[in-house]
């Protein structure tokens, strides 16, 4: 007679197998959007927030600069997408991924954000230029979990971990 525990495991895996194979025939992907804001920039426009930060991201013209703009306007490029630059504070800018009219925010972000229960946060990336040793992380409306891990894919190969 099977251990019980076993039992338990082969139950368990069928049933994870049979919601997979349920949700996959629902059309269902994950990670997933509820908000659809990875389909919606692609092709289109990515809002980006930008809070300034030397050595970072200027706002110095008529398109900030640095790298974090650099890297936002490439994720941009590489989703098919064109950005759309909005300069604030801190606050300002999670107000806007909170209301929808941000899609990204870049700045002197690192894994100790306080903003972490308003915002999504990537991973945090100690080889951007300028970062002085600081683990930096970048800003997404929360649950946007497509968009995030398209973002985290995108940064993991230009800058590594």
């Amino acid at each position: 007679m099977p251990a019980p525990r076993m039992v338990r495991r082969a139950g368990g895996a069928l049933l994870g197998a049979v919601c997979a194979a349920a949700l996959a025939g629902c059309g269902i992907t994950v990670p997933t959007d509820p908000d659809g804001t990875l389909d919606r920039v692609m092709g289109g426009e990515l809002r980006v927030g930008v809070s300034p930060d030397p050595g970072l991201v200027e706002d110095r013209g008529a398109e900030p600069s640095g790298p974090l703009a650099d890297l936002a306007g490439d994720f941009a490029e590489s989703v098919g997408a064109r950005p759309e630059w909005t300069v604030g504070s801190e606050e300002t800018l999670v107000r806007g991924l909170e209301s929808g009219d941000l899609d990204l925010v870049v700045g002197g972000f690192t894994e100790d954000t306080p903003w972490i229960d308003r915002a999504g946060i990537t991973r945090g990336y100690g080889g951007i230029d300028g970062a002085d040793g600081r683990r930096i992380v970048l800003l997404v409306p929360l649950g946007e979990n497509a968009l995030l891990s398209e973002l985290e894919t995108f940064l993991d190969e230009e800058v590594g971990r």
